[in-house]
């Protein structure tokens, strides 16, 4: 490396060393780390201790800038690791106040627009403070305790605070929460806090925080809610759009199966009995009626699964989420009710509009909904503050299932990313229902299928201007329709009054588990490892022939007969020969162990003659 000399022609000391090829073509080379970041020593202690290698392209490119008091936006897809962009950042800059000051008064506020969210990032707090838990103080505001454990929550003026903006500002208006000394606001699934009507709670926040203090935006998608929240704080905030570099492999496949309404049940019977999917799956639906109607046929076949939907508890809700991420059940039903209010669809809004003019010309003639606007936008956010398409963070999900389809392009990718998170591969599967079959079997109907093929046209669209493909996937007919018989008879045992009594004995356990036995989980942690959500609810007539599957119904080529083609690089289980017991007989054999032959099969009837 050569160095430049000094008037007396000796080598300068001072004189920083030239860039040459060598040190130059190096630089790029090196990965970011951790360390390079700046943050504070027992975080990166934390971090190690999580088996973070490195940091994604969000964090690497967001947290210097958090770190050094910028407004930031930040859009990066959902798993990219945002929420460690300001939990990071945050416990950073708390950590350095209290090295020269320990007065107690909150610094921080996070803002999310779901409880289940709320919940999420404390764990990610507790989980980085681990080495300095004694040094950082952190809570979370919930809306359905009394003000006066908020108050004793807010008494000890925690460094940071996390809630729903109408949460956060009751406690903020009634004195409780005290925002003069705040430092830091973080609004975090940014575009959603609008769509979910909290405007004016978000607006008096923004009265009531020191001027100059630090904006942080963090959101998967960008609307037009953003520049409205730029707006309430009066200063525009540099925009980082971010997207994370894909090796070759890696992603989310993604099919769709053209089917009948009654199809999408035969097709789920089929894919969960035969197990043509294996690991953790979630199954999306658009209604809560819906959710328990397809549980109760899974049922039937002795398929267990789970529900999450609005009306659970939160408790219950929370429970749910983290049982399925520890793989205790593999297959979760949600209902995603407000999925269109996710998306910013021209199609979506005409459709909406178009609804509203209905119920209008239905009524007196009376525009009921603008008759008093504060009440609607709180029955919305009621709705609204549960949400399954995004912000909570599902683990190691192999395949996503449209059993509905989504009634929105955007609502669709939120969906699909509930898998292939950090890194890995995932499935997305998804049942649409052509115009010309839609209402063509009323028990298994849904409104919005009415729309599936000009929303799947729309998710086409997008998809492709990312680089993805939509594939269309084919059943094999001749071999899925041997088990239609089977499918009708577990459909004729899924009545509505059986549905109406399945959701409201959930409900009902839900409630006695989240409410009689919290104080008993608190005192006894261990024990919440035994509560089960998943367990069979039987309000449907069990039949017992359903239980297998016979042996004459399955394809002699083995699985791999009912698909029509190769599906490549995705979770479904490779090809090869049905597995049997210890025996080596198939599983699902009809009759007894023991009984030779297949009663079916060996049966001969005689022509009775005159």
């Amino acid at each position: 490396m050569k160095r430049k000399l000094d008037q007396k022609g000796e080598p300068d000391s001072t004189a920083k060393p030239e860039k040459t090829e060598a040190t130059t073509s190096k630089q790029p080379a090196e990965e970011p780390s951790f360390s390079d970041l700046g943050l504070d020593t027992r975080l990166l202690q934390a971090v190690a201790a999580q088996n973070f290698k490195k940091p994604t392209l969000v964090q690497y490119k967001t947290i210097p800038l958090a770190l050094d008091g910028q407004d930031v936006i930040t859009k990066a897809r959902c798993g990219s690791g945002k929420t460690m962009v300001y939990v990071l950042s945050i416990l950073s800059t708390v950590l350095k106040r209290k090295a020269t000051d320990s007065t107690a008064y909150t610094s921080a506020l996070i803002l999310v627009p779901t409880r289940e969210l709320a919940d999420q990032v404390f764990k990610v707090i507790e989980k980085f403070s681990a080495f300095c838990a004694k040094d950082v103080q952190a809570v979370v505001l919930k809306d359905k305790v009394s003000d006066a454990v908020s108050r004793s929550l807010l008494s000890t003026s925690p460094d940071i605070v996390i809630s729903t903006p109408s949460t956060a500002w009751r406690n903020a208006d009634s004195s409780a929460l005290s925002l003069d000394k705040l430092s830091c606001l973080v609004l975090d699934e940014a575009d959603l806090l609008l769509s979910y009507g909290y405007n004016e709670e978000i607006e008096s926040i923004s009265k009531c925080v020191p001027k100059g203090v630090q904006i942080i935006m963090m959101s998967a998608t960008l609307t037009g809610d953003m520049d409205l929240l730029q707006g309430m704080f009066g200063r525009k905030q540099s925009l980082l759009d971010l997207e994370e570099p894909e090796t070759e492999g890696e992603g989310v496949s993604q099919f769709v199966v053209k089917c009948g309404e009654d199809e999408k049940f035969l097709l789920a019977y089929v894919i969960f009995k035969i197990q043509l999917i294996k690991g953790r799956c979630i199954i999306f639906v658009n209604d809560i009626d819906r959710a328990y109607r397809l549980k109760l046929f899974l049922e039937q076949f002795y398929i267990r699964s789970c529900c999450l939907n609005a009306e659970l508890p939160v408790n219950s809700r929370i429970h749910v989420i983290e049982e399925f991420n520890r793989g205790v059940y593999e297959i979760l039903i949600a209902a995603d009710e407000k999925n269109e209010m996710l998306g910013d669809d021209e199609d979506t809004q005409g459709a909406e509009e178009e609804s509203k003019k209905k119920r209008r010309k239905s009524g007196d003639g009376k525009d009921q909904e603008s008759q008093n606007p504060k009440k609607k936008r709180r029955a919305s956010r009621k709705d609204q503050e549960y949400g399954m398409s995004r912000g909570i963070d599902f683990k190691n999900v192999s395949a996503v299932i449209n059993f509905d389809f989504p009634t929105s392009a955007s609502s669709y990718s939120h969906r699909i990313g509930r898998t292939a998170r950090a890194g890995r591969n995932g499935m997305a599967l998804s049942f649409y229902v052509p115009e010309e079959l839609y209402r063509k079997h009323i028990p298994t109907t849904i409104e919005t299928a009415e729309r599936d093929e000009k929303v799947l046209a729309r998710v086409i669209r997008q998809q492709s201007k990312l680089g993805k493909e939509v594939k269309p996937y084919h059943f094999q007919k001749e071999q899925v329709e041997a088990f239609r018989y089977r499918m009708n008879d577990a459909l004729r045992a899924v009545t509505k009054v059986a549905v109406r009594a399945a959701r409201t004995r959930e409900l009902r356990q839900e409630l006695l588990k989240s409410e009689k036995l919290k104080r008993y989980f608190e005192e006894n942690p261990a024990e919440l490892a035994h509560l089960r959500h998943d367990s069979e609810l039987r309000t449907a007539k069990r039949q017992d022939h359903l239980r297998h599957i016979p042996e004459y119904l399955l394809p002699r080529e083995g699985k791999e007969a009912l698909t029509s083609n190769e599906i490549g690089n995705v979770s479904f289980k490779k090809a090869g020969k049905l597995r049997g017991n210890k025996r080596g007989r198939p599983h699902g054999r009809v009759g007894k162990p023991g009984r030779k032959g297949d009663p079916l099969k060996t049966f001969k009837a005689r022509r009775k003659t005159t």
